[in-house]
């Protein structure tokens, strides 16, 4: 391929001529690290007169020329550059070449280090989660001592977004786990005869454990990461920032209604999926295994205590407030563009789904002693 360029080395003198364009970039560079390498002088001339075209990469180019003289102690002079070149060479912001990347370049690094960057990590974490709830248990009391304090339209809208519109996705995955549950323990109870006790399984079960954690791990990846999303891009574009300074305070603007109205209708949503969870089985139960519609319902209330029902609210109470908590927290740490808030949306869905399952694991143990 032709080169577009030519150049020519005389002494202390380099002339260029033709058209220096992004395709004859590379073999620009190659021949111009070359000729300094040989250089033993302390000044290097390079004549333009006959160069009389540049596009921005060869604007580049004739720039990095300037650094790699200077960190070899040569002093460049140019010649003979005409209106055009001059304009497109002027386009080149220096200062900026020379700042640091955005982004740190990637390095590896031991797996020691890793952990203690991690450890790190998750004590800033824990730390910035035990102030955000100290503000929180603070704001609280405020607003119910102030009614008026809090936005009240708001908490409508938050119910009807994390309750009224999860209605559908709840009641469908509710409806197919029971319907999953009742089929697969009907294979090995069917072979005792035991058909009945499908419906005290699938009760006992959807009642006590699927109902409010499913209901919780939906709301987690639709409201939690929401919260997340909606607060980041606040802070992304400093809304929140003209909150502060218009006498708003952040947590009780924005965290508060969400916390509120997730703490609503997340119970709500818990025993919308029961209900269908509890369907999903009956379904199984009429088609499948003869079961009549009194009677597998009489079996699943013999087997499920209303004591069972308080105790899955309560805990459905507890997975709301960690839901709205830590998505209103991740919101706030949000630092940076775009991608900062993707990452923090991420980490709320993680981070909720988690701390659901802890919580499930400590109610089974508490209230396996409390009972």
């Amino acid at each position: 391929m032709t080169k577009g360029y030519r150049m020519e080395q005389k002494a202390d003198r380099i002339l260029m001529a033709g058209e220096l364009l992004l395709p004859d970039v590379p073999s620009f560079l190659e021949e111009i690290e070359g000729i300094l390498k040989q250089k033993n002088s302390t000044s290097l001339e390079i004549n333009l007169t006959d160069l009389k075209k540049v596009d921005s990469a060869g604007a580049l180019a004739l720039t990095h020329i300037e650094e790699e003289s200077r960190k070899r102690s040569l002093v460049v002079a140019w010649k003979g550059m005409n209106d055009d070149v001059r304009k497109v060479l002027n386009l080149i912001d220096r200062q900026a070449l020379n700042l640091p990347p955005l982004h740190e370049i990637e390095k590896r690094v031991s797996f020691f280090e890793a952990t203690g960057d991690l450890c790190v990590k998750i004590a800033h974490d824990f730390y910035t989660i035990l102030t955000f709830v100290g503000e929180l248990l603070v704001s609280i009391p405020y607003c119910l001592l102030h009614p008026r304090s809090l936005r009240w339209g708001d908490i409508l809208v938050n119910m009807r977004r994390t309750g009224a519109d999860a209605l559908p996705i709840v009641g469908l995955l509710s409806l197919l786990i029971g319907l999953i549950m009742a089929f697969m323990s009907s294979l090995q109870l069917r072979q005792l005869g035991a058909n009945i006790y499908v419906a005290s399984l699938v009760g006992i079960a959807i009642v006590k454990e699927l109902g409010p954690m499913m209901t919780a791990i939906i709301v987690a990846g639709r409201s939690g990461s929401s919260f997340a999303a909606e607060i980041g891009t606040m802070i992304v574009n400093e809304e929140v920032d003209a909150l502060t300074t218009m006498g708003f305070h952040p947590i009780r603007f924005l965290a508060i209604p969400k916390i509120i109205a997730t703490s609503i209708v997340v119970p709500l949503l818990t025993l919308y999926a029961m209900m269908f969870g509890i369907l999903g089985g009956l379904i199984v139960g009429i088609i499948g295994l003869d079961i009549t519609l009194t009677t597998y319902l009489k079996e699943s209330f013999r087997g499920v205590e209303l004591w069972d029902v308080i105790t899955s609210l309560l805990k459905a109470f507890t997975f709301a407030i960690l839901i709205a908590g830590i998505g209103c927290h991740r919101g706030f740490q949000v630092v940076g563009g775009a991608e900062a808030v993707g990452e923090a949306t991420t980490s709320a869905v993680v981070t909720s789904i988690f701390l659901i399952i802890a919580a499930d694991a400590a109610y089974a143990v508490l209230l396996h002693y409390l009972g």
